[in-house]
């Protein structure tokens, strides 16, 4: 199933860090607050609906460039999904308070605490390339917009939780 283990450890820190993170998401705002435990995913980096969902999170990036610039009433939390390559393995991980910068990188802080980067800490500021981002999200009126790669995730999630997630997502 996996072809090697620094694939698997690369896939399952990505699932790791979006189970947090989609858990601070389902208690924002409007909707039933849900409890989730904090557990492990584990998709191989070969997954072709994960790769799918990442090609077109990439694909769509305008939509979220074009909000972030001028966001519509009720859009809110643009964050980022960027990719880090820590030697052989690479982390994939939420990002906040996105930032634009001169050049055109970009900088934003750690929306989890990263588990293969020592020293690096939940809210730490970091910056990055375009070629890094493997998806995007915000909030428009309590829903999330985008958040491709979290879809995937849903089929192997508690059905209660993958139900109330689907409910708090929408279409760009």
């Amino acid at each position: 199933m996996f072809t090697s283990a620094p694939q698997l450890a690369k896939w399952v820190a990505s699932a790791v860090l979006t189970a947090v993170f989609l858990f601070a998401i389902l208690s924002w705002g409007r909707g039933p607050e849900l409890e989730m435990v904090d557990r492990v995913i584990s998709v191989s980096d070969t997954d072709a609906e994960m790769n799918a969902a990442i090609v077109h999170a990439r694909a769509t990036l305008p939509i979220f460039w074009a909000s972030y610039d001028a966001p519509k009433r009720g859009e809110t939390d643009h964050s980022l999904k960027v990719r880090f390559q820590i030697g052989g393995n690479d982390e994939y991980i939420w990002m906040s308070d996105v930032k634009k910068l001169p050049g055109g990188d970009y900088a934003a802080r750690f929306a989890d605490t990263p588990r293969n980067m020592p020293g690096k800490q939940f809210g730490d500021l970091t910056g990055f390339k375009d070629a890094d981002i493997s998806d995007w999200m915000f909030m428009r009126n309590g829903k999330i917009v985008g958040g491709e790669t979290i879809k995937p995730l849903l089929k192997s999630m508690p059905r209660t939780d993958a139900d109330a997630l689907r409910a708090r997502m929408e279409q760009p």
